[in-house]
């Protein structure tokens, strides 16, 4: 069987610093705000290229905090992708704002061309999400929060190290959230997550609402939560961290295999916008018949899956928001086809040779 992905994999390739980096983390004897925390804060920002980072315990938290610290609130709304994760407009409800939906484009991400009609006198931010792997079309939303004096949140929890013009996903917007689950490109061992900024007020507001409001034990100044990256799981990052370039190149070397490889009209391959790096977190390509061509690949040994069969405008959760199926093409059509191939830094040359061969013969 050729796995979706391995994190047993993934984790070999750096297996001893992994283990001494987490040994020394137990060894410390300090388990929550450590030195390898305050460590991984400062590496990150400054691969990223901003000022601050805000180590948090799941990139939902850097959602649902990014909006909370931006004061963002009942009768708000904020412009978030038709075809995203859940995850994305979590973060918005969450905060009893309103999420407002754009379609995706011919790349998976947000319609940065269907954003400024949805801005109304109720709009405070855009939550672009990079998604896949490649980044949203940042000057056009850029320009259009600017002119209306919205807010930009970045969701990055798919790109880390990929980058638009040269310039890298997390450092455009006022605040940007990542998620280091264990299958992204810079993944932990556990749930991790962080937020991004330039801002030192957004940073100290980001820092006393993960501490359950204070700055100082038991002085609360606002209402918070217990959001804490711990020591562990950032010392594993760091380690992580730096060895992401070359993750991220052996994740671009199979993508460029599959492109050049695959050759099967019954599919639709990715497209990489001319404007963004792909760090191909995820392959998606997408089929007419999406069951037949799974349960053929499964037949096979090729394990796939499917990001996302339902995009939040249409979960059950969100009935209440009443939009119907149909409503944002793109974003349907993507959550009706798309199925996600195999695609990780330990992923084996012989591997992605099977996979090749087997969709050819489809």
């Amino acid at each position: 069987m050729i796995d979706f992905v391995s994190t047993k994999r993934n984790y070999a390739l750096y297996q001893e610093e992994y283990e001494e980096a987490a040994l020394r983390a137990f060894r410390s004897g300090q388990y929550i705000l450590g030195p390898e925390m305050e460590r991984f804060e400062k590496e990150f920002a400054a691969y990223i290229g901003r000022k601050d980072c805000v180590a948090l315990n799941s990139g939902t938290d850097a959602l649902i905090l990014a909006v909370r610290a931006l004061g963002i609130g009942p009768g708000d709304e904020v412009i978030v992708p038709a075809g995203t994760y859940i995850a994305s407009v979590l973060g918005v409800t969450e905060n009893g704002a309103a999420p407002v939906y754009a379609d995706s484009n011919e790349y998976f991400v947000m319609d940065a061309d269907r954003v400024e009609k949805l801005v109304t006198a109720k709009t405070k931010a855009i939550l672009p999400v990079h998604l896949y792997g490649q980044c949203c079309d940042m000057d056009k939303i850029m320009d259009i929060a600017q002119r209306h004096g919205l807010y930009v949140i970045e969701d990055c929890a798919q790109c880390h190290g990929s980058a638009y013009k040269g310039k890298k996903a997390g450092s455009f917007g006022q605040i940007s959230c990542f998620s280091f689950y264990p299958t992204k490109p810079l993944g932990a061992l556990g749930d991790a997550g962080a937020v991004t900024t330039d801002d030192p007020e957004l940073a100290k507001k980001v820092r006393m609402l993960r501490n359950y409001g204070s700055r100082v034990k038991y002085y609360n100044e606002i209402i918070g939560v217990n959001s804490r990256m711990d020591e562990v799981q950032a010392a594993i990052l760091s380690v992580g961290l730096k060895h992401l370039e070359e993750m991220n190149a052996r994740r671009i070397d199979i993508g460029k295999k599959y492109l050049a490889g695959i050759k099967n009209e019954k599919l639709r391959l990715p497209r990489t916008s001319p404007d963004s790096s792909n760090v191909f977190h995820v392959f998606p390509v997408c089929v007419e018949d999406r069951e037949d061509f799974q349960q053929y690949l499964e037949k096979e040994g090729v394990h796939t899956l499917v990001h996302y069969p339902v995009p939040p405008y249409a979960a059950e959760c969100y009935r209440d928001q009443g939009h119907q199926k149909g409503e944002f093409p793109m974003a349907d059509y993507i959550a009706d086809h798309e199925v996600s191939l195999p695609i990780y830094a330990g992923m084996s040359g012989e591997d992605v040779q099977g996979v090749i061969d087997v969709i050819n013969r489809y």
